[in-house]
């Protein structure tokens, strides 16, 4: 189990996989799909493999791949995260997680107010992790539920320490107020 913990720790979501394994694909696709950035170690190329897939064995699993972990806890193979997803759950597990990052912003390649605001971001020393929705495979229904929370234009989308900021003009106001870097520090974003 020791090898196990020291590869899932500290990461949002872990997928034990094997090339060979259909089931596998389905379940890095499906978590992809939410926008997670899965860490994913495939046990038939990794050079301790054997020894992972026995632990993972030992925890249960039969197969022992798919094996997912979000969030650090073991969450279960593919018949969990389908029952999961089938009941709505996984898409919740996944959101909390992508929250979890100091700094989000969903955007279009296309958008040039969205550079301007990336930029900006990126100026004070953020790192935020970027969502392009022209580029996403959910792109659209991403968008879609964007502009359901009233964002109109859909992009960009900023949200900071796991809360709704708003778009472009809250994003400027807040900077020409000097309230954007006291927030990112807030959100351990960035440091000084």
């Amino acid at each position: 189990m020791a090898m196990v913990t020291a590869l899932v720790n500290e990461r949002s979501v872990v997928i034990f996989s094997k090339n060979s394994c259909c089931m596998c694909h389905t379940i890095k696709t499906l978590i992809s799909s939410f926008g997670a950035n899965p860490t994913v170690y495939e046990l038939d190329e990794h050079p301790k493999g054997h020894q992972i897939e026995k632990e993972l064995k030992g925890l249960g699993f039969k197969p022992s791949v798919p094996a997912v972990f979000i969030g650090q806890k073991l969450i279960g193979g593919a018949n969990e995260i389908m029952a999961l997803h089938l009941k709505g759950q996984l898409m919740a597990m996944v959101t909390a997680l992508v929250n979890e990052r100091s700094v989000v912003i969903f955007s279009k390649n296309s958008c040039c107010m969205c550079h301007t605001i990336k930029t900006l971001i990126g100026s004070f020393g953020a790192n935020p992790t970027v969502y392009e929705l022209d580029e996403h495979p959910k792109g659209h229904q991403i968008e879609k539920e964007l502009k359901g929370l009233g964002f109109k234009p859909s992009v960009p989308a900023v949200f900071i320490g796991q809360k709704l900021i708003g778009g472009a003009n809250e994003i400027m106001a807040l900077h020409l107020k000097g309230q954007l870097v006291p927030l990112l520090l807030g959100a351990n974003a960035i440091w000084l």
